[in-house]
């Protein structure tokens, strides 16, 4: 890596670089009572607090955050609005049947046409661009997977994949040694940062008070005649309901460290790349991309005509400690670094602007959730494992209807109640995070030198994906 050029590293990421950091919103200012607390300002706290007062402007709702909004996952991610039923659909099938899957899938394509109505509604510049979603294969082993993953999507015509052959995946983006690729429709690329920005703007409008610089030490269960109750040092707020809305920060609340696991993943950005460079390589259609690895990389072309680019670093932190400002590695730096230029050869030389990182939550199935105990007056959605975009529309429109309309479409979709059991204490969650990657590190690298992997690492990679 050109050190000469250090990139800026940290400072929460490009996306709020090239917004500018907000100024923090004002602080709770003592003890409240409203009809719903929303735990969190990401993208699943404000969608919810969104949803919920477009359907019943009579009830009161407040959002408590940490930071800004924005500040974790939201306004870090790759900017991938996609599809993705978060660790596959296997499990629901067995569980919930064919029909109920493949309208979770239908419910999921449809939440991307959503948000980008919502975002033009609402006025919410978000760069947005529907190009859809191209993940390739780059060696003989990750072909045989992608070709396995086209047979089974096959079955799914919800899912709109279309598997391309090497020209066919030149012609959207040439990247060197692609020999196929797979593309669904149902994926946009966005600035995360500016979506969440205009939602937090948006849902102040409606009337929900944000409260910015306000951490949630705990969040009490109600019964019995009490109200819930979210705890943070400037007051308790009492309410009917209290939905958590934090993601891979779930394991700083009191009793829930082992429930998501916080997942580390960074991203580098580069230069603004000249129009040649464009000419080059095509990408005219801003697909999103991704490879078939099993520590894949994703991609996008930024509004600006930059790529951005991420992949996984040190996964985890023992103890599922999270970082403070976005910070990544030197050694992750280099590595994305090193794969940007590997597939894209022509940027060999481009500068590398910003780079850092942020965490996302991980269940132990590593499938995400939404539900609701009427009883406690206790909410919850996450654990999206990367795929939280569009996902988090879905979900704060399912936390609307658990509290209102209990009986909807929405409150039937197989990850809406579920039960995970807990990630394993320390130091056994470590070392079987790191050492799973470990595998896949070693796993790429026998497969880039043309040898193949076993079966039981392919799976391991499958699961992580999503795929």
């Amino acid at each position: 890596m050109d050190t000469s050029h250090a990139p800026v590293n940290g400072q929460v990421s490009f996306w709020y670089a090239e917004t500018g950091l907000p100024v923090p919103r004002p602080g709770l200012d003592g003890d409240a009572e409203v009809d719903v607390a929303v735990v969190g300002a990401g993208y699943t706290g404000l969608w919810t607090a969104y949803y919920l007062k477009k359907a019943r402007p009579d009830l009161s709702v407040m959002v408590l955050e940490s930071r800004f909004a924005g500040f974790g996952a939201s306004g870090r991610n790759g900017g991938w609005l996609t599809n993705s039923i978060t660790g596959g659909r296997g499990q629901y099938v067995k569980s919930h049947g064919r029909a109920t899957v493949g309208r979770f899938q239908e419910l999921l394509n449809a939440t991307v046409d959503e948000v980008i109505a919502v975002a033009a509604a609402e006025g919410i510049d978000a760069g947005i661009v529907k190009g859809g979603e191209l993940n390739v294969a780059r060696n003989p082993a990750q072909l045989g997977r992608l070709t396995a993953w086209a047979e089974e999507e096959a079955q799914w015509p919800q899912s709109g994949a279309r598997l391309l052959d090497a020209a066919q995946t030149a012609d959207r983006v040439r990247i060197a040694g692609a020999l196929g690729g797979l593309h669904h429709p149902h994926c946009a690329r966005i600035q995360p940062a500016r979506l969440v920005r205009g939602l937090a703007a948006t849902v102040e409008a409606l009337g929900v008070p944000v409260y910015e610089q306000t951490p949630v030490t705990e969040i009490r269960p109600g019964g019995a005649g009490l109200k819930a109750a979210a705890v943070t040092p400037r007051g308790t707020v009492h309410s009917r309901y209290v939905l958590r809305a934090t993601e891979g920060f779930t394991a700083n609340l009191p009793g829930s460290r082992r429930e998501w696991l916080p997942m580390n993943s960074s991203m580098i950005v580069t230069e603004p790349l000249a129009d040649r460079f464009w000419e080059d390589i095509g990408w005219a259609g801003r697909d999103t991309v991704a490879d078939m690895a099993h520590a894949y990389m994703y991609a996008q072309r930024t509004a600006d005509g930059r790529i951005a680019l991420g992949g996984r670093g040190v996964p985890y932190r023992f103890g599922s400690r999270t970082d403070t400002d976005g910070a990544t590695q030197p050694a992750t730096i280099t590595g994305l670094t090193d794969l940007l230029r590997e597939m894209f050869p022509a940027a060999a030389g481009a500068r590398i602007d910003h780079a850092w990182a942020g965490v996302l939550g991980v269940p132990r199935d590593w499938k995400a959730t939404v539900g609701l105990d009427p009883a406690t007056g206790v909410g919850w959605a996450g654990g999206y494992v990367g795929t939280g975009v569009a996902a988090s529309n879905l979900a704060g429109r399912t936390l609307r209807d658990l509290i209102v309309a209990p009986d909807s479409e929405l409150t039937a979709m197989p990850w809406v109640n579920r039960r995970v059991r807990s990630w394993e204490p320390e130091p056994l969650r470590w070392l079987g995070v790191n050492a799973m990657y470990r595998a896949y590190y070693a796993a790429d690298r026998a497969e880039r030198s043309g040898r193949s992997t076993t079966s039981p690492i392919a799976k391991a990679a499958d699961l992580v994906s999503g795929r």
